[in-house]
């Protein structure tokens, strides 16, 4: 069973649903190899969807297929780098041929970029060709791949679009000085600040259709990523993300959520 928000409030409360139990639907997910990506997979695949796994190495790729296969979930694999218009289109092309339509894109492929001493980007002495390889992967890529697949989608009865964000994104968090918000991170704070403003351009523009799309904040998950230094689960990360991705058709659109509800631009 799956659920969705109900009021506006910090802790908007969830109603449950029985949308996409007795439809089999389609979803990709990028950077589904392993950690937040690979547990949104998992229960993707855990509600009945088939889900194509999108990923640049070829070898974690179908290892990460096999687990999921070995786990009982029908999964398929896409070799995708979300920077490479080829990869983009390929994928696009293979979904079309292999389920002929999309149902969910979950947009989790992302990077930090290098960090300094205590995870720190410093903005006084950024080296401006890192921030623009963040902001490739985590907003220039977002937007390839979510406009490849939107002709797909647009197949789809109820398509749906998860952005996967940070709270490190909200410029509310990160500019009241009574919030603890974490290093400065001048390079990976501000693409994920980019990515939210992005998504609202995508709700507006997309308000007349059925699409819904929103951004998801994992928290600090123990992963790959930032060195196994969180203190939650990839599955406690990837909650929000999968509730996002299987919202009904009165679910909410332009907005950015966590555990606890909605999070503040």
């Amino acid at each position: 069973m799956t659920a969705h928000w109900i009021g506006v409030g910090r802790r908007a409360h969830l109603r449950p649903s029985l949308y996409g139990m007795n439809e089999a639907k389609i979803a990709l997910v990028t950077g589904a190899n392993q950690g937040i990506g690979y547990a949104i997979a998992t229960g993707l695949g855990a509600l009945g969807y088939r889900v194509a796994v999108g990923a640049r190495d070829a070898g974690r790729r179908e290892t990460a297929v096999e687990k999921l296969r070995a786990a009982g979930a029908d999964v398929f694999g896409v070799p995708l780098d979300v920077t490479g218009e080829r990869h983009v289109a390929e994928t696009a092309e293979m979904i079309a041929r292999e389920a002929g339509r999309l149902d969910v894109l979950v947009n989790n492929a992302g990077i930090s970029g290098q960090l300094g001493a205590d995870w720190a980007q410093d903005p006084t002495t950024l080296d401006l060709d890192l921030v623009r390889t963040v902001v490739e992967t985590n907003v220039i890529g977002v937007i390839r791949v979510t406009n490849a697949m939107l002709p797909l989608l647009r197949r789809s009865s109820s398509p749906r679009i998860v952005n996967i964000s940070s709270s490190v994104g909200s410029v509310t968090l990160q500019a009241d000085p009574d919030i603890e918000i974490g290093p400065v991170m001048a390079a990976y704070a501000p693409s994920k600040s980019f990515l939210n403003a992005v998504t609202v351009q995508y709700a507006r523009r997309l308000a007349d259709t059925n699409i819904l799309i929103n951004a998801s904040c994992p928290g600090l998950v123990a992963t790959a990523f930032n060195g196994f230094h969180g203190s939650r689960t990839p599955e406690q990360g990837a909650a929000t993300a999968i509730r996002l991705a299987t919202l009904p058709n009165d679910g909410p659109s332009g907005a950015f959520f966590d555990d606890e509800g909605i999070v503040p631009w």
